[in-house]
């Protein structure tokens, strides 16, 4: 639960969901921070993605990020962008800030509807005076369809922590990262250094999660530092990204409708770039998912997705392995259809993968496709 120094959260409702649910969260830093952060391409970018762009690229130091949920500000003209700027300079206010540029401002939920300023308005202060050294509230302000808090922590040697709380169940298929992820340190490094090292801790990380293949219009992942304690800067590289990636996989396992997570594991790869695009074909297809869903070792849809992935590969040599049972090596092998079936019928699956044409390797993180996906997304805004 415990923050790393010089950070707040905090949550609270301001009656932006119908469920009454909490839906405004807070992060707070007493002193001016490091940071980087990574955007959705999207072309149909929220309010909030803009303006957060405009003040990365101004290259300011920033203080805290409010989060709303339950409505994504998203596709909302003029109107919506007045809002998410008011929602800056609001919380501003009761932060005692005198620069809104040092906040930034993040969204998520319904696509195409207003958001009720005087409501988040009004619950700014109330929000302000929930601060703490305490990640729950604020875990569960910015969850939309998820069905728990998404939080990964690590400790590094000289006591520095990081701390990373996400949210994200559908609209999943990085391009950057789809969903809202916010990871926080004291260890001290740089905004050069930081900014260098986040796009490709995001490309092993987020980028490397799907759960329906769709890319959200509001994407952020953020880094923060607080520099309050010295750590080696290898050590600080690798904490963020078991940050990072522990976010990516509690996110696949909380997939809207999902019951089992996916982790694809390819290695012999050209390029890490190779590994990554085959080791997201496979977690994308749908073919993949509902045989995943379904415990059949379906091993051809697997293969199949590989070689569409545009990854290279030698198909007589290509090994594919399903819950530790080699089910293709040059050619189709011999095993126990029932009894791999049953080792499916499990909670997590793994794919390994070995392209035998190099030295890289990827990760990657799915789950599988269920009626309740379905039912899910067909009831969403009714």
């Amino acid at each position: 639960m415990k923050m790393p120094k010089g950070f707040e959260t905090a949550g609270t409702k301001a009656g932006i969901k119908p469920s009454g649910l909490q839906d405004l969260g807070l992060i707070y830093c007493s002193e001016p921070t490091s940071w980087a952060i990574t955007s959705t391409r999207n072309q149909v970018k929220a309010a909030c993605v803009s303006r957060n762009q405009n003040i990365y690229k101004a290259g300011n130091p920033i203080r805290a990020v409010v989060v709303n949920s339950g409505n994504a500000n998203a596709a909302t003209g003029i109107q919506g962008i007045k809002n998410d700027e008011d929602f800056g300079v609001f919380a501003a206010n009761a932060l005692n800030l005198t620069n809104p540029q040092s906040i930034l401002t993040a969204s998520t939920g319904i696509i195409g509807v207003q958001l009720p300023i005087d409501k988040v308005r009004k619950a700014l202060p109330r929000l302000v005076n929930n601060l703490e050294a305490d990640y729950t509230a604020f875990a569960e302000s910015i969850l939309t369809t998820d069905t728990t808090s998404k939080v990964t922590t690590v400790q590094l040697k000289n006591g520095a922590r990081v701390v990373g709380i996400a949210k994200g169940s559908g609209m999943i298929h990085p391009n950057m990262a789809t969903m809202l992820a916010f990871v926080l340190t004291d260890a001290v490094i740089s905004q050069a250094t930081l900014r260098d090292l986040w796009p490709s801790i995001v490309n092993d990380s987020f980028n490397q999660l799907t759960v329906d293949g769709d890319t959200s219009t509001n994407d952020m992942a953020l880094v923060i530092s607080s520099n309050q304690i010295d750590e080696n800067a290898l050590e600080i590289a690798d904490a963020l990204e078991f940050v990072s990636m522990g976010l990516a996989e509690k996110i696949a396992q909380d997939g809207e409708g999902a019951t089992k997570l996916m982790t694809v594991e390819v290695r012999g790869a050209r390029s890490a770039s190779e590994a990554r695009i085959a080791a997201r074909a496979v977690t994308l297809s749908p073919l993949v998912k509902t045989a995943v869903h379904g415990n059949d070792p379906n091993w051809g849809r697997i293969l199949a997705a590989v070689g569409a992935s545009g990854a290279t590969f030698n198909q007589e040599k290509i090994l594919v392995k399903l819950q530790g049972t080699i089910v293709y090596e040059n050619a189709p092998q011999d095993f126990d259809l029932g009894r791999l079936s049953d080792a499916m019928n499990t909670d997590k699956v793994l794919v390994e993968i070995d392209l035998k044409v190099g030295n890289h390797s990827a990760k990657g993180w799915g789950c599988d496709l269920s009626a309740d996906y379905v039912r899910i997304n067909a009831e969403y805004t009714t």
